[in-house]
């Protein structure tokens, strides 16, 4: 009988000590945000449209990847695809459908194309309009792209569902050593003198200083107790080394970023920040065998950020959304009766009437009422900024002035119907950024831009 008791009793103190141990652990992660972390392979089949040609090869995989934060609020979903742009109904599309998968609303939920010129377009409104115009389903294969939609989506909807506690941010930054310089290259008249694309064979293009960019990749990553979850990476600049001949790829900043995630077995997403005037012509060709040279030196770069993180406790309390859609001028040399008679030319090339048809979608846009929108994710002092189009380095560096105790990491290349975002200096000096075939909106966008950001960063 003893005995009997004695097995009682063990088996008493054994089911007390998990409970206590449960309810301990039940408490430790009730006051944590979660993050659920989802990839998606996004490449199109062989013989499927890429933004230049028809895809020929897949050297490497292209990718949706992104997170889902869980708070007390409606979830928050931020997704970066390896596709040249998502724009216009395009967006509306991706927003929606993660919207619905995650249970948030539109407003907090972020797309951004990372940029690479072998990934795809996602337009709905401009195929609409080609489509019109007899030239539907040449830059766009709607079922595919609605296809990879949903199965992000349905991703989406497994990473909110499976989402961990993070008990940690971890926070740092690297230089990078010769990837960006300046696109513009300004001569002793303060105008365009040179543009030095993604490559550049022109010598004194090549010669000349850097320029402005911002040097820094910032690396956010997070944590639930000392395990890491996800690798958040920021870095300006085009991420193009060749392109156009439909070999799929995610160039050298997705190359680097699948390297990281393979070497330490943790789930990395990149975003492209402001990056409109930058690319990495300086250091760049155009020969095969600069892109993994390019590579290397953006995977060097992550692997010292991951050397050198701060990491900081987080609890629900310290998340935030905010946003903000704005509509942005649009530039006067849209008229709509203009596009149209350049559609309807039959001696017009294709190239130029696809021109004419990305400035008609944005005008319809704009004149319907459509605004943009602008975002941050704030964790402490850490702000993920989200901002629209191929927008120029300079809001960027004005996002971290505007908050100097804050880390601001920025992803552009959102709503990418605008096209070109550039200062409004820009728009008197030349240079393509500027131009009527590149930007879309008008000189007096650069306040409106910056009281936006202003805005979402909280920043009086």
């Amino acid at each position: 009988m003893k005995n009997v008791f004695k097995l009682y009793l063990l088996i008493f103190l054994i089911l007390t000590t998990v409970g206590v141990l449960s309810a301990d652990t039940i408490d430790k992660y009730s006051k944590s945000i979660k993050i659920g972390v989802f990839q998606v392979d996004v490449s199109p089949p062989i013989g499927g449209t890429v933004a230049y040609a028809k895809a020929v090869s897949i050297e490497d995989p292209l990718y949706a990847k992104g997170i889902v934060i869980l708070s007390d609020e409606k979830p928050v979903v931020l997704c970066s695809v390896d596709w040249l742009g998502i724009a216009n109904e395009g967006q509306d599309a991706w927003r929606a459908s993660l919207a619905k998968a995650a249970g948030t609303t539109v407003d907090r939920v972020s797309v951004h194309a990372v940029h690479q010129h072998d990934g795809c377009r996602c337009d709905f409104t401009v195929e609409n309009i080609m489509q019109e115009y007899g030239l539907g389903g040449w830059k766009y294969d709607v079922e595919f792209l609605n296809q990879i939609i949903q199965s992000v989506s349905n991703a989406v909807g497994i990473a909110a569902r499976t989402a961990q506690p993070v008990t940690h941010l971890g926070i740092s930054q690297a230089k990078v050593e010769m990837v960006a310089s300046n696109r513009r290259i300004l001569g002793d008249d303060g105008k365009v003198k040179h543009v030095r694309f993604s490559s550049c064979r022109d010598s004194a293009a090549v010669a000349a200083p850097e320029g402005f960019v911002d040097p820094f990749l910032k690396s956010i990553s997070f944590w639930k107790d000392a395990q890491p979850i996800v690798v958040l990476n920021y870095y300006a600049t085009h991420p193009m080394s060749h392109y156009g001949k439909g070999n799929v790829s995610s160039d050298f900043v997705g190359i680097a970023r699948e390297k990281r995630q393979a070497d330490i077995g943790i789930p990395h997403i990149y975003f492209t920040g402001a990056s409109g005037d930058v690319a990495a012509g300086k250091y760049n060709d155009g020969s095969p065998e600069r892109r993994p040279e390019l590579a290397g030196r953006m995977e060097k770069a992550m692997q010292e950020a991951w050397g050198g993180i701060e990491r900081i406790s987080i609890t629900k309390a310290d998340f935030d959304w905010t946003n903000t859609e704005v509509e942005l001028p649009l530039g006067k040399h849209l008229v709509e009766e203009e596009l149209v008679a350049q559609l309807e030319d039959a001696e017009l090339d294709s190239l130029k009437k696809f021109t004419a048809a990305k400035h008609l979608a944005w005008l319809r846009r704009t004149k319907s009422g459509h605004k943009v929108n602008f975002s941050s994710a704030k964790f402490a002092n850490v702000q993920l900024l989200s901002i629209p189009g191929e927008s120029s380095i300079e809001y960027q560096v004005a996002a971290q002035k505007m908050k100097p105790d804050d880390i601001v990491c920025t992803a552009a290349y959102e709503e990418y119907g605008p096209g070109y975002i550039c200062l409004e200096i820009a728009y008197s000096q030349g240079g393509y950024e500027s131009s009527n075939r590149a930007s879309r909106v008008a000189p007096t966008v650069e306040p409106v831009m910056m009281d936006a950001i202003r805005q979402v960063l909280n920043s009086n």
